[in-house]
C-alpha cells in the first residue's frame, strides 16, 4: 500500500481515534442541531445522549461515534486534514440517528443504550418528526459545503440503499423458516450490506470526497465501508445470541427470543444434518431459545457467522490496498475493523 506524503503522524489506538473524532465533530454537530426547533433539538439531543427528557444534561457520553470516525479517517486517508471530513461526519451522524429513531418505532423497541427510546420518551409522532428533521438537517449540512452537489448525491444513494435494506429486513420477519420462501444467507448478506454497510461506506467515502480524493479512492473507501457493515452486522448477530448481557445490554439469547432471522440461524438452517432439521422444527413451534442456541451452534451457525465476518474484514483490507492511502489513517481504520468483532470498549 502506497502512503501519501501530505500527512505524517503516528497512528492512535481506537479509543483515542474515537475521542479525537468526537472532539472534531461534536462542536459542529451541536451547532447544527441547535438550528432546529427547540423541542425537536431536545429530542435530537436526547437521542445523541447529550440530555435527558426535559433538557437536563445527561451523564453518559452517548454512542461510540464509529461513523463520524470513518468520515474523519476517510478524509485523512486521502491525505487531507481530519477537519475536511467534519461536514461529512455531521451529515452521516444525523442520518444514522434519523434511521435509529424510525427503526425503533418500526421494531417496537422500548430501549436503546439502556434508556427509553425517543418514541417511548416523547411519543411516536414527535419521534417521527425528530427523525425527519435530522434527515433534512443532514442534507442541508452537505448542500452548504462547496462540494455539496456531489456530496448530496453520495448521501442520497446511501439512503436509498438503507431504505431498501430496512424494507427487506422487515419483510424477512414475515417469511417462513423453511421451504422455498425461506430467507437464505445470501439474501441476508445483501440486506446487511444495504441496511448497515451503505452508511458506513458513505461515511468513509464522503470524508474522502470532501477531502478532495479522486473517484477511485472514494469508491474504494465506499466498498471498504460496505464490507465493514456486513462484518459488523454478522458479528452483532453473534452477540445477539451468545453475547454477554453486561456488554450487549440485552438478555442472553435475545435475538432468538425475538425470533429474528439472523445470519447464524439462517446459516444453521441452510446446513445439512439432523441439528438443522431439529432447529427448524423448534423455530416453527416457538420452542425454547436456549435449546435453539445449542442447535444453531451444533449445526455450524456460529462458526459460519464468524467466518463470514472475517471474510468481509479481508475484503475491507483488499479495498484499502487497492488505492494509495495515508498510512496512519489506514492503521486507525484497521483498529475499527477489530472493533466490529470485539465490542468491549
Amino acid at each position: 500500500m502506497t502512503a501519501l506524503p501530505s500527512v505524517e503522524r503516528a497512528a492512535l489506538p481506537l479509543p483515542a481515534v474515537l475521542a479525537r473524532s468526537r472532539a472534531l465533530v461534536r462542536p459542529a454537530l451541536r451547532e447544527a442541531v441547535g438550528r432546529l426547533h427547540p423541542w425537536v433539538a431536545e429530542m435530537a439531543g436526547y437521542s445523541f445522549g447529550w440530555c435527558e427528557v426535559g433538557g437536563a444534561p445527561a451523564v453518559g457520553t452517548g454512542g461510540k461515534g464509529v461513523r463520524q470516525a470513518l468520515a474523519v479517517l476517510g478524509a485523512e486517508a486521502a491525505g487531507a486534514p481530519g477537519r475536511a471530513g467534519v461536514a461529512a461526519a455531521v451529515a452521516v451522524e444525523l442520518v444514522h440517528t434519523f434511521s435509529l429513531l424510525h427503526d425503533d418505532i418500526m421494531d417496537g423497541d422500548p430501549t436503546r443504550r439502556r434508556r427509553p427510546t425517543v418514541w417511548k420518551a416523547y411519543g411516536t409522532g414527535p419521534a417521527v418528526l425528530a427523525g425527519d428533521a435530522l434527515f433534512a438537517l443532514a442534507v442541508e449540512t452537505l448542500a452548504a459545503h462547496p462540494s455539496g452537489a456531489g456530496a448530496v448525491r453520495l448521501l442520497s444513494g446511501a439512503l436509498g440503499d438503507l431504505v431498501r435494506g430496512q424494507a427487506d429486513d422487515l419483510l424477512f420477519a414475515t417469511r417462513p423458516w423453511t421451504g422455498p420462501g425461506r430467507v437464505r444467507p445470501d439474501a441476508y448478506r445483501a440486506m446487511a450490506e444495504a441496511k448497515t454497510g451503505s452508511l458506513l461506506g458513505c461515511a468513509a467515502a464522503l470524508g474522502a470526497a470532501l477531502g478532495g480524493a479522486p473517484p477511485a479512492t472514494v469508491d474504494a473507501l465506499d466498498r471498504a465501508g460496505r464490507h465493514l457493515g456486513v462484518a459488523f452486522q454478522v458479528a452483532d448477530d453473534v452477540l445477539g445470541i451468545w453475547g454477554d448481557p453486561a456488554v450487549t445490554g440485552k438478555p442472553v439469547h435475545a435475538d432468538l427470543r425475538e425470533r429474528k432471522k439472523t445470519f447464524p440461524v439462517l446459516a444453521a438452517l441452510d446446513s445439512p444434518g439432523p441439528s438443522a432439521r431439529r432447529l427448524a422444527t423448534l423455530l416453527e413451534s416457538g420452542g425454547d431459545p436456549g435449546e435453539a442456541a445449542v442447535l444453531v451452534e451444533e449445526a455450524g451457525g456460529r462458526a459460519a457467522a464468524l467466518a463470514e465476518a472475517h471474510r468481509h474484514l479481508a475484503a475491507v483490507e483488499s479495498a484499502l490496498a487497492a488505492v494509495p492511502l495515508e498510512a496512519a489513517a489506514v492503521e486507525e481504520l484497521r483498529s475499527l475493523l477489530d472493533f466490529v468483532v470485539r465490542r468491549d470498549l
